[in-house]
């Protein structure tokens, strides 16, 4: 078999033309051998890291177009030549990438170890973490590339690489597969949702769902500092993060350094208690006092955009966020209140994937910059309205309607860390709402996990479910759903704990704090049904709210007694 299949890695063993819509341009082959990677689990989210070692595959590149766009499309696909287990696994992208760079290869390694034919598609991008390739001119949105990164080369890279390893190993799949996270989570809903017949199991992380809304979230701190004119020191926000893990640590019975009901620490922690507080400061190099900027600004961050009127845009991030990225454990990861303060002067740090869309499809300028426009509050709002209206339908992602894959027979498992500093997780909370809302048997084809502590697909100290690919497969394929998962959590001690997480809307509770077995601590997961709400296109009001409407009616009228007033009024309000 080894020696045939090689063979068969040439541009004449496949013919993938006649997918309608499309016209190729070229197919590539390579016959890939001694290829060995390192895999770490971080970049496969789902699946434990592995060692590749000695591989041999066939890589087929094929180059397409959609006639009368003038758009040129890659799908690459990779075939093991000697270890197929008879089943495909797509994966996805991060950012405006919509695959082909450098994490999409290292989840193609992961899947190649493992025996999977895998495949990835640059959606005619390129290299595309950022969207140089947005504008046709100033002002002109090149709307068949937004939506090819959208939806349109989903359903081509299905095809395609089905096809491809059809004629590569005389057969289809017997069971179709999509990975991804961010991005790439965006783009297995946007399957699901879209093209429901295309894959039998489907893994989504931290999905990049509701993208106009939460782009607004992810910009807000930035927005709100530039109207008040004011950029709190990265230390001090820190400090509130800090005091807030310390207040609500314990709730779940265990300190750990994880907040695992971020809901009751909104409702109970009060971010300016913290105000007037000493502190060491890395930034000025000595101790400062925490001050009511750091403390609006945090607020602000966590309950979330607003419109000029005070009403929720979108979600905001869960208290116990490294908002300012500069914790270690986030590694690198984009966070929404950072400041750069380098020059002695703090100033907003913006993060690049929610300015480069203001500039290049809400602006369409590329001479545009956010951080010199000082936008003022009507008109950050004006953008982020434009930015629902005109581009809803190519990167929303959000139809609850999975009609067509429960029909189908397919599964669906999505996660989100509690502490994701890019996207709210409240937006995936928010979707499977919504989905659970039209179909009351959700459990028979959707679960969703929550993991306390962990950042934006990776990072934090809580752990990546890296179990939860071979659970959707044994969903898949043998009917076995996954009722918990198991993942490593890193506590304060410097241990590495174990602990599991629940389908949504349970929540994992300690069993046994007692019971120790080299580290482990016991978790069940409780039968609560109570946070299943109804879908809502509005946030519940959290601590201190009225106190921010106060705020940006006051941003508008009178920046200067902003502070003093704010801070007055969340004290009333708290009694």
């Amino acid at each position: 078999m080894f020696s045939s299949l090689s063979e068969r890695c040439v541009p004449g063993s496949f013919n993938v033309s006649g997918i309608f819509g499309t016209e190729i341009l070229g197919i590539n082959t390579h016959l890939v051998t001694n290829y060995s990677a390192s895999v770490p689990s971080i970049y496969r989210y789902t699946q434990p890291g592995l060692e590749l070692s000695n591989a041999t595959f066939c890589n087929v590149t094929v180059s397409y177009t959609h006639p009368g766009q003038n758009d040129t499309v890659i799908v690459e696909t990779w075939l093991p030549a000697d270890n197929w287990n008879g089943r495909f696994q797509a994966v996805g992208g991060s950012g405006y990438a919509a695959g082909r760079f450098e994490l999409s290869y290292v989840t193609m390694q992961g899947a190649l170890g493992d025996g999977y034919a895998t495949s990835t598609t640059d959606a005619g991008l390129g290299f595309a973490f950022s969207p140089t390739w947005a504008l046709l001119s100033p002002g002109n949105v090149n709307m068949y590339l937004l939506q090819n990164l959208g939806y349109t080369s989903l359903e081509d890279q299905a095809y395609m690489s089905k096809k491809i390893i059809q004629d590569f190993y005389g057969k289809g799949p017997d069971f179709s597969y999509w990975n991804g996270c961010s991005q790439g989570g965006r783009q297995g809903l946007q399957i699901a949702q879209l093209y429901p017949r295309l894959y039998d199991g489907i893994a989504a992380g931290a999905p990049a769902i509701n993208w106009n809304r939460w782009l607004a979230s992810l910009l807000w701190a930035q927005q709100l500092m530039n109207m008040m004119n004011a950029y709190p020191y990265n230390c001090e926000l820190d400090a509130i993060v800090a005091a807030a893990v310390s207040s609500c640590d314990g709730q779940d019975g265990l300190v750990d350094g994880i907040i695992s009901d971020v809901d009751a620490c909104f409702d109970t922690f009060d971010p300016f208690s913290v105000v007037g507080k000493s502190i060491d400061c890395a930034d000025t190099g000595g101790q400062i006092k925490v001050t009511n900027t750091a403390a609006i600004v945090f607020n602000a961050t966590s309950q979330g955009s607003r419109t000029t009127e005070g009403n929720p845009i979108w979600y905001g991030y869960n208290i116990g966020t490294d908002v300012t990225g500069v914790n270690p454990l986030s590694l690198g990861l984009p966070a929404p209140a950072i400041t750069n303060c380098t020059t002695g002067t703090c100033t907003g740090a913006p993060a690049i994937i929610a300015t480069s869309w203001l500039q290049s499809f809400i602006a369409r300028d590329l001479n545009f910059s956010y951080s010199e426009a000082n936008l003022t509050f009507a008109e950050f709002d004006y953008f982020v309205h434009q930015s629902h209206v005109k581009y809803e339908s190519a990167m929303g992602t959000s139809d609850p309607d999975l009609t067509g894959f429960e029909k189908a027979g397919g599964k669906l498992l999505t996660f989100h860390g509690l502490a994701d500093s890019l996207i709210p997780p409240k937006g995936s909370q928010q979707y499977y709402n919504a989905v659970a809302s039209a179909f009351p048997d959700i459990d028979n084809f959707y679960r969703h996990f929550e993991s306390p502590g962990l950042s934006h697909c990776w990072g934090g100290r809580g752990g990546q479910p890296s179990q939860l690919f071979a659970q959707l497969r044994a969903w898949v394929e043998n009917g076995t759903a996954p009722t918990q998962t198991p993942v490593q959590v890193n506590t304060t001690d410097g241990k590495n704990q174990k602990r599991v997480l629940c389908p949504y809307p349970q929540k994992a509770q300690i069993k046994t704090v007692g019971g120790k077995d080299n580290g482990t601590i016991y978790w069940s997961c409780s039968d609560d049904n109570s946070n299943i709400l109804a879908s809502q296109e509005t946030v519940r009001p959290r601590i201190c709210e009225e106190s921010l409407r106060v705020t940006f009616v006051l941003i508008l009228r009178d920046v200067q007694h902003q502070v003093e007033e704010t801070n007055q009024t969340c004290y009333e309000m708290l009694g």
